[in-house]
């Protein structure tokens, strides 16, 4: 008897549970408006791209991709844009290691000029290139005699494209390395660690995913590019066409399925090579934490 009252009143004591608090406040709202965005931004585009593909049959979307036209804009898009991803990743590793560890009139410049491409439309960027590395340009005329022409070749194409995606490495690692904990090298160097096997060793895993995510963004930005490439390439058929030339040129043919089926391929291998990149990056998160 005494057990039956008691628990009512425990029960009629016991304070009603509250609500579990987000750390986002209206985090539902902010998920739905997300979830919105991506899809009219990303996915509707997308979704069209391939329905539209769909509409031609098998045999008719073989033919629009496998062209040997197409097939050599595929080699010259990516392996222009691979090349030019690996330099900036050298050379970008190379300007945010000075800016960072280094001081020196005109520093503040430098560091500004670095986001010119940023803010530099791609046609001027463009027509800049290509007044500079053509045969009497200011740069192109010290080749010429050589017979090395760098503007409406594949060369000048990839001089382009490592203008455009510089600032994304050096932009990517820079922040890393000025928080960096540079007594973690001293103290390799002071146990007899050469300065090549301190980088190697110490500072290299540590801006390693950051260095992998500046050469997937100037990679993704390189394989894309139009504005900037379109001037100096020369656009010759099977020797400096861009494949974003090729989508053009179907586009104002009226050919909506052969440009989304060229389009498609260049997604599905961008798609790829980002998925390998971000599995790269998992790893060496991973082995870094391990350590």
């Amino acid at each position: 008897m005494t057990a039956s009252i008691a628990a009512p009143q425990l029960a009629a004591q016991t304070p009603p549970r509250r609500s579990a608090k987000r750390v986002l406040p209206g985090f539902q709202l902010t998920l739905g408006y997300t979830l919105f965005y991506l899809g009219l931004i990303v996915l509707i585009p997308l979704s069209a791209l391939v329905f539209k593909t769909f509409t031609l049959t098998g045999e008719a979307f073989w033919a629009a991709i496998s062209s040997p036209r197409v097939v050599a804009s595929y080699q010259l898009t990516f392996g222009a844009s691979l090349i030019a991803a690996l330099v900036n990743l050298v050379f970008g590793l190379l300007v945010a290691w000075v800016l960072v560890r280094y001081e020196f009139p005109g520093k503040k410049i430098m560091d500004a000029l670095v986001d010119l491409p940023f803010a530099l439309p791609t046609a001027v960027a463009g027509i800049a290139l290509t007044a500079l590395l053509a045969g009497n340009g200011w740069v192109g005329q010290f080749f010429e005699p050589y017979g090395v022409q760098l503007a409406f070749k594949p060369v000048g194409i990839v001089i382009a494209l490592i203008f455009i995606g510089l600032p994304f490495v050096v932009r990517t690692v820079q922040p890393v390395l000025e928080d960096f904990e540079q007594e973690l090298e001293e103290a390799a160097m002071s146990l007899g660690a050469t300065r090549l096997q301190t980088f190697l060793r110490v500072v290299l895993p540590s801006i390693l995913p950051a260095l992998l995510t500046g050469f997937a963004l100037a990679f993704a930005r390189a394989i894309g590019e139009y504005g900037s490439v379109i001037f100096i390439a020369g656009n010759v058929p099977l020797v400096s066409e861009i494949t974003p030339l090729i989508i053009i040129g179907k586009l104002e043919q009226y050919d909506y399925a052969g440009a989304t089926a060229v389009a498609l391929v260049m997604l599905v291998i961008s798609f790829a090579l980002l998925l390998v990149i971000n599995a790269l990056q998992a790893w060496q998160r991973k082995r870094s934490g391990g350590v």
